[in-house]
């Protein structure tokens, strides 16, 4: 990273401030992206066990495929899906509050006996299915605010800080010289002055 900046001291009390904002923000960031990856992590691993929880259900009922044969459709429906939002690290995350379902009314004289059951089944399978979307997209979010934090730690670390260390360093050498040329100068000038008064 080019630095543009003028051999003076405003121009450095402006990099000095500059550097000091991104050495305290480091910490920070840092722990941001920590508590993102484990975050994430736990994301995930909750999207393998409702996953696993998915494929027994799936399992358990598709064992006798042709009673569900028998199941009329238009018997339970997805109503509201509650949700809110919660913060994690300063991002916006998706959190399942419940899930509402519209049931018909059936005889249970006329019908299987076992469609009561049914719909208790299907209403776990769905409810599964929507949470695990819900953390797959809180995942998705966590990761990507993940991403853009390791960049900026990376930024900072790798290619800002060592940046503006180096434009300081340039600086404190320049003040330093010219401060020493202009010693000099002055020695020499009252040598000089000191000899022709002594001449005269």
């Amino acid at each position: 990273m080019a630095l543009k900046f003028q051999y003076n001291k405003i121009a450095l009390q402006g990099l000095n401030r500059q550097l000091n904002i991104r050495l305290n923000a480091l910490p920070i960031l840092k722990n941001k992206e920590m508590v993102l990856r484990l975050e994430v992590a736990k994301a995930r691993r909750k999207i393998g066990e409702l996953n696993a929880e998915i494929r027994r259900q799936t399992d358990i009922n598709t064992r006798e495929p042709a009673i569900w044969c028998e199941f009329l459709p238009e018997l339970l429906s997805l109503g509201e899906v509650v949700a809110s939002v919660k913060k994690i690290a300063g991002i916006q995350t998706p959190v399942l509050e419940q899930v509402h379902f519209k049931e018909a009314e059936f005889s249970l004289f006329s019908n299987p006996q076992w469609f009561p059951e049914g719909i208790s089944i299907l209403k776990r399978i769905v409810t599964v299915v929507i949470e695990r979307d819900f953390y797959i997209r809180k995942m998705e979010l966590l990761n990507q605010a993940r991403r853009k934090t390791t960049q900026k730690v990376n930024l900072y670390e790798k290619v800002q800080v060592p940046a503006y260390e180096e434009a300081i360093r340039k600086i404190k050498r320049f003040l330093e010289d010219e401060e020493t040329l202009s010693k000099s100068a002055q020695k020499i000038l009252k040598t000089r002055q000191q000899f022709s008064v002594t001449s005269l």
